[in-house]
């Protein structure tokens, strides 16, 4: 499975680099999009794009908790989303889900 498959369902897991480019989009958008609207007279449009924009990090951020074997509650935790952005997943099947393509492959490749 490719990176950001249904980036808004909340199942599922992702791996750190799926995690840190959704990280930085949502920092893109927010530093280059949200001066430029608060600056004009539609500063609620900014309320009304952060809806989805939230939906999509707290649905990534959640994946990669299922990645590191935790809750998505977990990443509510001031500060865990550091933890989130190093922490390794687990190399195994998990009950949120399969292991990843890349996990799996760097698992059986042989050693040198």
């Amino acid at each position: 499975m490719g990176m950001f498959k249904k980036p808004f369902s909340f199942k599922g897991r992702i791996g750190r680099t799926e995690y840190i480019i959704s990280y930085i989009f949502f920092i893109a958008f927010y530093f280059l999009v949200g001066p430029t609207v608060e600056t004009s007279d539609m500063g609620s449009l900014l309320g009304l794009l952060m809806i989805p924009i939230m939906w999509f990090l707290l649905a990534q951020g959640a994946k990669r908790c299922h990645d590191t074997g935790r809750s998505g509650w977990w990443q509510l935790i001031p500060m865990f989303w550091i933890i989130l952005l190093i922490a390794k997943g687990e190399i195994k099947a998990n009950k949120y889900g399969d292991v990843l393509d890349y996990k799996l492959k760097k698992e059986l490749s042989p050693k040198s």
